[in-house]
């Protein structure tokens, strides 16, 4: 009897399947690098070289993890704007076209939830770090202003909230979606 209890159980388990875990999220939240055309056409353009990747002197683009097209993920590693944008020069496709200045860039666009901002408290390192002079403080208020025309959406804020504050107060929207949102 307990040879075929053993056996009963033995079959029970082989039935059972592992459960697999649950895939990842696909994030939507990525840049394309600086001087990106517009998104249909860069799908068009680009050939996933990596190019633009590999002279990226701080490593702030990689490859997207389903298609393999280069991204830049702000919270993990921001644009920094190189003065002679090297990723530019390394594309070949016109994928990424030059810019007259850094101020051209165009990635997205800063975001700030005032709920959790702690600027009304002194907290100003996002708008400290801002090459682009993009952040200020509004002290009526007591708001970060994000100035729209000057934003190019490196994604420098949104690193500096996470590393100062408990919760980041400051997300960059990728321009592809705020185009979305528009339309």
């Amino acid at each position: 009897m307990s040879v075929a209890k053993a056996a009963q159980e033995f079959a029970k388990h082989q039935e059972v399947v592992p459960e697999q875990p649950a895939p990842a999220p696909v994030r939507t939240d990525w840049l394309r690098p600086p001087g990106a055309v517009d998104e249909a056409l860069f799908l068009e353009r680009c050939t996933k070289c990596g190019d633009c990747a590999k002279v990226c002197p701080y490593g702030s683009i990689t490859s997207h993890p389903q298609n393999g097209t280069p991204v830049i993920f702000a919270d993990q590693m921001p644009c920094y704007l190189c003065e002679d944008v090297p990723c530019i020069a390394a594309c070949a496709t016109e994928a990424l076209l030059p810019v007259e200045g850094r101020a051209q860039i165009r990635m997205g666009l800063a975001v700030v939830s005032h709920r959790v901002c702690t600027a009304g408290q002194g907290c100003h390192a996002c708008a400290s770090k801002c090459p682009t002079d993009a952040l200020s403080m509004d002290f009526g208020t007591q708001r970060l202003v994000v100035t729209t025309e000057r934003c190019v959406g490196c994604g420098l804020c949104e690193q500096v909230c996470q590393t100062v504050n408990d919760h980041v107060a400051i997300r960059v929207t990728p321009f592809r979606l705020l185009a979305q949102s528009l339309s």
